[in-house]
């Protein structure tokens, strides 16, 4: 049987309470919520922390979905399951639904959370791929202060992130501009599985013309956002060539490897043929009115 080793564990009684333990107890401590993706690793001692710190009781100050000014703010503790459920990022930002329909299963929607997922920084994980598609920018918070980093700079790499020691993850910012539409495209070995490739896309729409757009891979390699596609569609009327240019964009700066799931090739093909798809739902969803 795989078990853990040895940790100490301590359970926050508030967000101020939650950054006084990390500040004190170092580089070995690790946040907790859903706890789906820490645990295993745990398990498996590919992660060894001394210390967690438990977060389930913070609902009061980190689980919402708000608009605030000309933006969605999404609590860290937020489910996937209240994301799912949430009529304001449906209108929005639908991308978020078609995402969180193929994540898993309900047992882990019930407990998993965003923050968790972000700060897993895992490659095949879908919701990194949504907040990059969406322009989305992360509140980090320290003892001292809080910070706002886009999710550009917030996925350093492969199960890294800008969140540094004493610091936690708060809330995820969503901009919202005018004429919206956005999808979600994923292959996956078996329903909820993690993707062989996905595809979120988001367009913003003005006369006729992409004002601005984005594109966040998963499963693709160390791309999170494929810049040169979403410069691609800008000032272009959102049609098939320049989803066409787009697609090749992407698949062209991926960086897919050969593994169980699929060779590069086959994933390089999955990447342009899934942008085209989820910048037509996008594009289709803009002249619905969505």
């Amino acid at each position: 049987m795989q078990v853990p080793a040895p940790f100490e564990y301590e359970r926050a009684t508030s967000v101020d309470n939650a950054l006084e333990l990390l500040a004190r107890l170092g580089s070995e401590a690790r946040v907790v919520a859903g706890g789906h993706s820490l645990l295993p690793m745990m398990k498996l001692r590919l992660a060894v922390p001394e210390y967690l710190v438990d977060i389930n009781d913070l609902g009061g100050e980190l689980d919402y979905i708000r608009v605030e000014g000309d933006e969605i703010r999404i609590g860290a503790l937020t489910r996937h399951r209240d994301i799912l459920a949430s009529d304001t990022l449906d209108v929005h930002f639908p991308i978020f639904r078609d995402a969180e329909r193929v994540i898993a299963d309900p047992p882990v929607r019930n407990r998993g959370t965003i923050g968790g997922a972000l700060c897993q920084a895992d490659p095949a994980e879908d919701l990194s791929a949504v907040c990059a598609a969406c322009h989305a920018q992360t509140v980090i918070r320290s003892s001292s202060g809080e910070r706002v980093v886009s999710m550009d700079d917030f996925h350093v790499g492969p199960y890294e992130t800008a969140v540094g020691d004493g610091e936690m993850l708060v809330e995820v910012r969503l901009p919202m501009r005018s004429g919206p539409g956005s999808a979600y495209e994923k292959v996956e070995r078996r329903a909820g599985d993690w993707a062989v490739a996905a595809i979120g896309a988001a367009l913003w729409v003005e006369n006729g013309r992409v004002t601005n757009a984005g594109i966040g891979l998963s499963a693709l390699g160390n791309v999170l956002r494929a810049g040169r596609a979403e410069e691609a569609l800008k000032g272009k009327p959102p049609g098939d060539e320049a989803f066409e240019a787009a697609a090749k964009a992407v698949a062209e700066d991926c960086s897919p490897a050969t593994d169980g799931r699929g060779s590069e090739e086959y994933k390089r093909h999955l990447a342009a043929e899934l942008t085209r798809r989820a910048l037509r739902r996008a594009a289709d969803r803009v002249s619905e009115g969505v």
